[in-house]
């Protein structure tokens, strides 16, 4: 049990990433609080915990919005008593699969910042100062992504990710002296999820499965990514077996960056 007892927030943890490591960090002993910015994928996610024998708890968030990331710690520390661990980890898509920056409105540019780089900022922010009002450090997880790491198509969301890498990378050595870690997984393009078809596949199953081959084809391990290969990823990080490692970027990318 790598997370007995800690308390955990997981934004996004209505599906893909979040949901799969939310499971992950209830298997190993962690009370979550399931956040979503929609009711009834988080309200899911909690009792798919709840019925495995897990603790959780869904919670509304809009992380975009400070004061709903506020609201959201201040309901962890209330129901379970202290925080451990933040998995900021809600994000959005590029709008349009093969959008180039030309194609994107101020509108895109916006939303792509306010959720994958405010949302991100704002759940760093309100763990840093809960975990130094508790006084006994904590951890930071943020969602990053290969295309924070190389220019590997939609620009705005890989500006966004490069955003949050860097964002970690302060928040370790800020964080460092108060017993804080703080690190990010950089996943490699997941079509299993709903967060591509998001993009635009979404109810198309012949361009969804084209899109599998492509993406596991452009990896050198040859599959594609998914969901619970990121929860591994995660759990690791946030446990005491990391408990000397921050300010690390981890790509979940069957070796794409390693080309």
């Amino acid at each position: 049990m790598l997370l007995a007892e800690k308390t955990a927030i997981v934004t996004g943890a209505g599906s893909g990433v979040g949901a799969a490591s939310a499971l992950r960090f209830a298997e190993e002993g962690a009370h979550v609080l399931c956040a979503d910015i929609r009711a009834d994928t988080a309200e899911e996610t909690a009792r798919r915990i709840q019925k495995a024998g897990g603790s959780a708890t869904p919670f509304v968030c809009d992380v975009s919005r400070e004061e709903e990331v506020v609201a959201a710690v201040a309901a962890a520390v209330d129901i379970f008593g202290r925080l451990d661990i933040v998995f900021n980890n809600a994000g959005i898509p590029t709008p349009r699969l093969g959008a180039r920056l030309e194609d994107h409105t101020a509108e895109d540019f916006r939303r792509l910042v306010g959720v994958n780089l405010a949302g991100v900022f704002h759940g760093c922010k309100h763990a840093v100062l809960q975990f130094k009002r508790q006084g006994h450090g904590g951890v930071v997880l943020n969602t990053g992504s290969v295309a924070g790491l190389v220019a590997w198509g939609g620009s705005v969301y890989g500006a966004t990710k490069g955003a949050v890498h860097q964002l970690t990378r302060a928040v370790a050595i800020e964080g460092a002296p108060f017993g804080i870690r703080a690190n990010a997984i950089g996943p490699a393009g997941m079509p299993l999820t709903n967060f591509m078809a998001a993009g635009g596949l979404d109810g198309d199953a012949e361009a969804m499965e084209k899109t599998v081959r492509q993406v596991a084809s452009s990896h050198p391990l040859g599959r594609a990514i998914t969901a619970e290969d990121c929860a591994e990823a995660a759990v690791f990080l946030v446990s005491d077996r990391a408990a000397n490692l921050t300010g690390v970027v981890l790509p979940v990318d069957g070796g794409y960056v390693a080309r």
